[in-house]
């Protein structure tokens, strides 16, 4: 009897080797015969990649674009305010000096005018 057992071991043992050659086989057979599919497959896989890639390129340039767009209103608008300001200091400036010649003015006037009248009684100092 113990060597019945064996036998069925044996048996199993190369039933089972022979199962997965047969299946290892079958694989060769399935995976040769796929090839033409699997290429044809793969140029597809590739072409999608290089659609998606070539999008990707397109969004990151408008986006590029974009971004320098609003840099140069930025820029133009900070060139209009610094102008508007210096337009305002310089106006400012014009009107304090105009003030202050305004006031110079006044007062050579009111000393022309003290001198005026005060020229007679000095005439009789003299």
């Amino acid at each position: 009897m113990r060597n019945a057992r064996n036998n069925e071991i044996t048996d199993g043992r190369s039933a089972a080797g022979d199962a997965k050659a047969s299946l290892l086989i079958a694989y060769r057979a399935a995976k040769t015969a796929n090839e033409p599919s699997q290429s044809a497959r793969q140029a597809e896989r590739i072409s999608l990649v290089e659609a998606r890639e070539a999008r990707r390129a397109e969004r990151e340039r408008l986006k590029q674009e974009e971004r320098s767009r609003i840099e140069s209103l930025a820029a133009q608008e900070q060139a209009v305010l610094e102008a508007a300001a210096t337009a305002e200091i310089e106006a400012r400036q014009l009107a304090e000096n105009a003030r202050i010649s305004r006031v110079v003015e006044d007062e050579a006037a009111r000393k022309a005018e003290r001198d005026r009248r005060y020229a007679p009684r000095k005439a009789r100092q003299v």
